[in-house]
């Protein structure tokens, strides 16, 4: 099963850092903004967690919770979030579940070579579990704008 837009997304559960599991339940009465990225310390991914990282008092006053998620393990992502200072959670989906739910492993190419990997793509979910909206095939340019745009838009139909 994967989400649909106007459907409510399943509760998962993942590891996050500071040493925490978290889950989507446990976020109900806010908004979620959930991105995925394919690599933590990556260039594209650091400007785009930085985007969000950066306009994290815009999402507050919308009731938004960021999240970011990609397969690295804990460690990888604890290290992304200290060394870029990051001021939202960061999961380890190291055994893909949240990306099958939200069906971002996509095949991809790489040097001529196919692998299976992350899909650069962003989700919001609306304060009662509902997905809102979905950016799939992101460039991160603007990304982060456009995504606060949206959840401010939906927060005031709320």
């Amino acid at each position: 099963m994967t989400v649909s837009i106007g459907q409510p997304v399943p509760d998962f559960t993942a590891t996050a850092t500071g040493d925490t599991t978290l889950s989507l339940s446990a976020l109900r009465g806010r908004q979620v903004v959930v991105y995925f990225y394919p690599k933590a310390s990556t260039p594209g991914c650091t400007t785009e967690g930085g985007d969000f990282r950066d306009r994290k008092d815009a999402f507050e006053a919308a009731n938004t919770v960021v999240v970011g998620v990609s397969r690295d393990g804990i460690r990888a992502q604890e290290n992304f979030k200290a060394k870029q200072g990051f001021n939202f959670p960061l999961l380890s989906d190291k055994d893909e579940a949240v990306c099958r739910l939200f069906d971002v492993i996509k095949l991809k190419k790489l040097y001529g070579k196919e692998h299976l990997g992350i899909e650069r793509s962003t989700f919001l979910i609306d304060a009662h579990g509902t997905l809102a909206r979905e950016w799939r095939g992101v460039k991160v340019k603007g990304h982060a704008d456009e995504v606060l745009e949206a959840a401010r838009a939906l927060h005031a139909g709320q």
